[in-house]
């Protein structure tokens, strides 16, 4: 296989994304996100982050955002270290 083939491999599997808005969400659109944790972090900002499927689901949820009028700031795939584990519950902080 070569080194194209893997990264389209790679690409189609489960990953863990950290996805950050620009203000805080309100509580009623945390179902929309289900199975990703959302914190509202002190610096005004949204994280959004949890396993994302594939990218067809990635591009789901980035749809979601924009019909939310929420501004991206950032979109970052995370390599999970051994050992570490997919956290699919939802939490809200202040």
């Amino acid at each position: 296989m070569n080194e194209t083939q893997s990264t389209k491999q790679n690409m189609n599997e489960q990953a863990f994304y950290e996805i950050r808005l620009e203000g805080h969400m309100a509580d009623r659109w945390g179902e929309w996100f289900d199975g990703l944790t959302i914190t509202l972090e002190r610096d005004g900002t949204t994280l959004l982050n949890g396993p994302v499927v594939d990218q067809a689901a990635l591009y789901g949820l980035l749809r979601k955002v924009r019909d939310l009028n929420m501004p991206l700031i950032s979109v970052i795939r995370k390599q999970l270290e051994d050992g570490e584990k997919n956290d699919e519950s939802r939490k809200i902080e202040s």
